[in-house]
């Protein structure tokens, strides 16, 4: 079992949504509620530390698979993040994509946390950056309104897969795990 201690901050996304805590926990991890907010992904999920997370692209194949290291109904999930569904992706270290819900009053206050095992260059990070602020606002506008954003998805940003391409070659957390 990963150890969420080995990883990082290295995003960190909070957010207030009009919802009960039951409700912002069943839109993360329900299938029918992810492919509206998710770009069309949709989730499958083994409710259980321990179990099994993928996110899963129309047509069933895998996009984003990983591992469920913390099932806490309705305040906490977190799931190793491993994109399979990019070519050269999968040769990076899994990311730790955590969500804690705590109530705020009439409200709940979701922090979405991308963690990494390894000092992951800016570049890299940008490609999330530029995703996750859409996602957790669709998500926020679907629990409220009913209705997900409508938001066209862009090509990733600027030097993005230059960089994964050159982690990917060079293998820097081979040699950050030596040091």
């Amino acid at each position: 079992m990963t150890s969420r201690e080995r990883f990082k901050p290295g995003t960190v996304y909070v957010t207030y949504i009009a919802a009960a805590p039951e409700a912002v926990w069943q839109a993360l991890v329900d299938r029918t509620f992810t492919q509206q907010y998710f770009f069309g992904l949709s989730i499958d999920i083994e409710p259980r530390t321990g179990g099994a997370f993928r996110l899963l692209m129309p047509d069933g194949s895998a996009h984003v698979t990983g591992d469920v290291i913390a099932w806490e109904p309705p305040r906490r999930l977190d799931v190793t993040w491993q994109v399979a569904g990019m070519k050269g992706f999968d040769a990076l270290p899994a990311c730790l994509v955590s969500y804690e819900i705590e109530p705020a009053g009439a409200c709940v206050r979701l922090t979405m946390t991308e963690s990494h095992s390894w000092a992951i260059p800016e570049a890299i990070l940008q490609g999330g950056r530029s995703g996750w602020p859409q996602i957790l606002s669709s998500l926020k506008s679907l629990l409220e309104t009913g209705k997900p954003l409508q938001i066209e998805k862009k090509d990733p940003p600027a030097g993005f897969l230059a960089a994964v391409e050159h982690a990917v070659a060079t293998k820097p957390w081979l040699r950050e795990d030596r040091g």
